[in-house]
């Protein structure tokens, strides 16, 4: 594989322009004489052609560990097939090296990113610097975090210090952060290790992936079809292997869909649970930042390290986190006596436009599944009590009024001014017009003028103030509901993932495919999506739990007790199995270079 044949059997260098690992062995193997950019910055080739400007990779690279490929093969199958907690607690029993690890995903995303495109910006020199870092603590027997030497890639919304931010928009191609974003700090200071940036669609307004200002994402699952959005590049990054785990964020579903598309865990938090200082703005009032991972009691572990007041973002809770990790080991914790679930079924969900749109298979299959697993939790205990939620195209109307009206004020600061591509112009206004114009996207050019229409003189009242009174009775029923429900299950999609362009020109059945996962959003209530079963095209379908508000340890207990009876979490798609198994048949020549 490429980072062990690159500490093997080549001479590496470091190109201090555009930052990336060449090697050279005889003739120029990655760069080709001409360093091309890996990142998505520009896409140009950098100006560094000459060998006098390449310096050795020594520098700075960690060299491998003398018997990093004499150690049994079974140990490195065993990092591949690792949680989270497994991840930290072998490298905190020194059974394996911070290095190793690291290596080992970077090794991943070069052989799979090629295919799937989920990272716009990998991050190796800062990534194995830190994990020296880490094993150096180690054998000082200092303290290590609870995600010690756990790989994490990051959702490029979220500022990371001296690493591009680009919000997948041409517009901040250039943007370099000076700080880190609250969950990025806090999952830093758990000794996670970040090891790139993942694609999204712009400034994560699109429910694909493909609305990117750089590139589309592909599914893990298919390569032909999307991996959902906004969070795509996070949930295939996870879905395929590339990384344990991943950071995203929700504003109308953008950790939820995707993690159902992909077929891996996707939590958003209580509006206000997680800290949103350091996350590119979109509708500040729906807003939230969640992890994605394979299990639930992955993401419990993380938003541990995640959760908690923050003075920095004035919308943050201050109430106090417990500990969903004991919680959930805790005696009797899996005991599901006496929750209620309000199953959402009913024949008018099913003549909604969203489902319309899907062939009769499809729906069958997705009916197929969620029956199912109501029927699995039935048998954990549970009391089950079927609901209607009456106001699901209420609410998706709802929320294309308010999330482009709070993305029109948000946006108005990337004017090539201080923020954004600054184009040459005469005048002001021209300057306006040419750095917004080549900088945004079509589908955030729609978004902000509808809610510039709808903040006008004459339309307030018509379509804001109206909307937001929809919001507050959305609200108010899901209190209702909760007066006799701990939880609300439903399907997180109205199908499976879709064809890449097949909705690229209809931008309402793009909309549609939040119809389930918008309610919970405009209530700020927490809900995560799980795994369910696959369709009759083996695509990964998901299980959608919405918790009362702060009550994500409700939904952590029922999430957890699901997986422990199903194993649908347990799936692969089939990228990752023939990198597995690729990795297990390949023999490397032990000589290390000199």
């Amino acid at each position: 594989m490429f980072w062990r044949t690159l500490a093997i059997e080549s001479t590496f260098f470091f190109c201090p322009t555009c930052r990336i690992i060449v090697v050279q062995n005889g003739r120029w193997i990655r760069h080709k004489r001409t360093c091309f950019q890996r990142s998505p910055l520009s896409r140009l080739y950098c100006q560094t052609t000459k060998v006098s400007n390449i310096v050795k990779a020594s520098s700075f690279l960690p060299s491998p560990p003398a018997d990093f490929l004499h150690r049994n093969k079974k140990q490195l199958a065993d990092v591949e097939n690792s949680t989270i907690l497994s991840i930290a607690e072998t490298f905190k029993r020194g059974e394996w090296k911070a290095v190793d690890v690291v290596i080992e995903y970077l090794n991943r995303i070069h052989e799979m990113d090629k295919l799937l495109g989920a990272f716009l910006t990998v991050d190796a020199e800062r990534a194995l610097q830190k994990a020296q870092l880490l094993d150096e603590k180690w054998k000082n027997g200092e303290h290590l975090g609870p995600l010690a030497a756990v790989p994490v890639a990051v959702k490029d919304n979220l500022c990371t210090k001296g690493l591009l931010t680009t919000a997948g928009s041409r517009i901040l191609e250039n943007f370099i952060p000076r700080y880190d974003a609250t969950t990025v700090s806090r999952l830093e200071a758990a000794d996670a290790i970040v090891v790139g940036k993942t694609n999204m669609d712009e400034f994560g307004m699109g429910s694909s992936t493909e609305l990117s200002g750089f590139h589309p994402s592909k599914n893990p699952w298919d390569p032909s079809r999307v991996c959902g959005g906004s969070s795509g590049g996070s949930a295939a990054a996870v879905a395929s292997g590339m990384a344990p785990f991943a950071l995203g964020s929700d504003t109308g579903g953008s950790i939820r869909q995707p993690a159902s598309f992909c077929g891996v865990c996707g939590l958003k938090p209580t509006y206000g649970k997680v800290s949103r200082f350091g996350l590119v703005a979109f509708s500040s009032s729906l807003d939230t930042v969640g992890p994605m991972a394979s299990s639930v009691i992955e993401l419990a572990t993380i938003f541990q390290v995640l959760a908690g007041h923050d003075s920095m973002d004035s919308t943050s809770l201050s109430d106090k986190v417990p500990c969903y990790t004991d919680m959930l080991q805790e005696k009797g914790a899996l005991d599901l006596k006496g929750i209620t679930l309000g199953v959402v079924y009913d024949e008018r969900m099913l003549s909604l436009e969203g489902f319309r749109n899907i062939n009769g298979t499809g729906v069958e299959d997705l009916m197929r599944c969620f029956q199912e697993s109501i029927r699995v939790l039935t048998h954990l205990n549970v009391k089950v009590v079927p609901i209607s939620l009456s106001f699901l195209e209420e609410a998706l109307a709802a929320y294309y009024v308010i999330a482009p009206s709070e993305a029109s004020s948000n946006l108005a600061r990337y004017d090539g001014v201080r923020f954004g591509i600054r184009q040459y112009a005469s005048h002001i206004s021209e300057l306006y017009q040419k750095s917004r114009g080549m900088g945004l996207g079509s589908e955030v050019k729609r978004r902000i003028l509808t809610g510039t229409f709808a903040l006008s003189t004459g339309y307030y009242d018509a379509y804001y103030r109206k909307a937001l009174q929809v919001r507050q009775l959305i609200s108010q029923q899901f209190e209702n509901l909760f007066q006799q429900l701990d939880i609300i299950v439903c399907p997180t999609t109205p199908c499976a993932a879709f064809e890449l362009g097949e909705k690229m020109e209809d931008p309402v059945k793009m909309y549609m495919e939040d119809l389930l996962t918008i309610p919970a959003s405009l209530a700020g209530l927490p809900a995560v999506s799980i795994p369910m079963g696959f369709d009759s095209d083996h695509m990964p379908l998901g299980l959608q739990l919405i918790g009362n508000r702060q009550r994500e340890d409700i939904l952590f207990r029922v999430g957890h007790a699901f997986q422990l009876a199903t194993n649908w979490h347990r799936h692969r798609p089939l990228i990752y199995r023939n990198y597995v198994s690729t990795t297990d048949t390949t023999t490397h020549n032990t000589s290390l270079p000199s």
